[in-house]
């Protein structure tokens, strides 16, 4: 069984025990789970469940593995050719890593 679910504004397909890498968001500090509720579409055995624009009732919850990481470093860099204008500015994004548990629909 797997779901394609919508979370900080891109769609994630995912499956049990996959390991997922997302956004870091605000949760309790005694957070182990996470419980995605804006899911588009359930398919596996038989015919996939297709939301408009939702899944109603359906969850995908997966175990927080990672709370807080960074992901590898991007450089930002702006120039203009004859003008003497350099700028270079680096980027890393705040990422979690979570597993996925359960799938219900």
């Amino acid at each position: 069984m797997y779901a394609i679910f919508e979370d900080s504004g891109t769609q994630i397909k995912a499956a049990q025990d996959d390991v997922l890498v997302l956004d870091i968001r605000d949760l309790p500090d005694d957070a182990t789970s996470v419980t995605f509720d804006k899911v588009i579409l359930v398919g596996g055995e038989g015919a996939p469940t297709v939301g408009t624009p939702y899944v109603s009732g359906a969850t995908v919850t997966a175990e927080i593995v990672d709370r807080e990481f960074k992901d590898k470093k991007i450089d930002v860099i702006k120039f203009k050719r004859r003008k003497g204008y350099r700028r270079k500015q680096g980027h890393r994004q705040r990422l979690m890593r979570v597993k996925v548990t359960s799938i219900s629909a």
